[in-house]
């Protein structure tokens, strides 16, 4: 008996991959007239018949062109931590048959309410906005586009979409209760409050850790990071000292805990000996900072995994829901952090 012709006996003889004789055989987007007319008639040639399944149709497997839309600002150059979310998406995409398309979204772009090219020129089946952009341009993202879309890193307040977020509440509570449990009573937070969600859930389960201590919440031992408008990361200009010192601070990310040690270096402290330092993510640039930061670590692989199956289930059924996918981390310990 002949051997059954596969797609990737197709694939191998056109030197394409497999999910482009996949696509091309299945009319979907994403391959030219005259690739997809080369294939299919490679595979009359070859003999190539569709797989069928019990009921003696095609399987119902379908690729599908996704959208990564990313706001500029969460692209500083030291923070490769939104880059390697989107390598993350772009992997389990590929591993469902399906393609990524990344987009940055300038500053310009969104103060002018410039629809990204990869929705004005309908490019993509959906999209996932990865950390959240102003109010103004997600509204304009919902009003203009009506494909599937799923939020990576942020949910919006009117739960008009799936939206995959860490647990950044409980993160910040578990990160500050940790400091608590080292001896630390003198706890500040940094991070600038609604500069995104992200960083106001994460200072709420901090709030929560000393209230049950019954630790006063103190306005001077709040310091922020960034400008709200633009937000980009200053640690020159904000970031600024208490006149009285904490023995430790909380940091809403690890790029901004580096940059606080930096900053503590240069005025003459050691860490962890005089101050103690955690972060939130466990994912910094190498050559930022020379300690090993104690972090909240981002599970961004089930993040990435999550917002992907999200999408397709919303592609493929035409599902229109709006659920709040929590994704729970858990804290490493490293070389930041002082018993007193």
């Amino acid at each position: 008996m002949a051997k059954a012709v596969k797609l990737a006996d197709i694939a191998e003889k056109l030197n394409v991959s497999v999910v482009t004789v996949s696509k091309a055989l299945s009319g979907q987007k994403g391959v030219s007239e005259e690739m997809r007319e080369r294939i299919q008639k490679l595979a009359d040639e070859m003999g190539y018949i569709p797989t069928k399944n019990a009921a003696g149709r095609r399987p119902a497997v379908k690729s599908y062109n996704i959208g990564v839309i990313i706001q500029e600002s969460y692209l500083d150059k030291y923070d490769s931590f939104y880059w390697m979310m989107y390598q993350r998406v772009a992997t389990h995409a590929m591993e469902k048959g399906s393609f990524t398309m990344l987009e940055v979204v300038s500053q310009q772009m969104e103060k002018a309410l410039e629809l990204p090219k990869l929705l004005e020129e309908q490019k993509v089946d959906g999209i996932i906005v990865v950390g959240k952009p102003s109010e103004r341009y997600l509204a304009l993202i919902r009003e203009k586009t009506k494909i599937p879309t799923v939020y990576m890193d942020f949910a919006d307040e009117g739960k008009t979409t799936d939206a995959v977020v860490s647990d950044n509440y409980y993160g910040g509570y578990y990160a500050t209760n940790y400091l608590l449990s080292m001896g630390h009573t003198k706890i500040a937070y940094v991070g600038t409050l609604l500069a995104t969600s992200s960083i106001t859930d994460r200072y709420l389960g901090y709030v929560k850790a000393l209230m049950e201590h019954g630790i006063e919440i103190r306005k001077d031992w709040h310091i922020n990071d960034r400008n709200v408008s633009s937000g980009l990361i200053d640690d020159e200009n904000m970031m600024v000292l208490p006149d009285e010192m904490p023995t430790a601070f909380f940091c809403n990310c690890d790029l901004v805990a580096g940059k606080l040690i930096n900053k503590l270096q240069r005025q003459g402290y050691r860490v962890p000996e005089d101050i103690s330092v955690v972060g939130y993510d466990n994912y910094i640039h190498p050559d930022l900072c020379n300690v090993e930061i104690t972090s909240y670590e981002v599970d961004f692989e089930e993040m990435a995994a999550q917002s992907v199956a999200a999408l397709i289930q919303k592609m493929s059924h035409g599902a229109d829901s709006s659920r709040i996918h929590v994704v729970e981390g858990h804290l490493v310990l490293k070389n930041s952090v002082r018993r007193i």
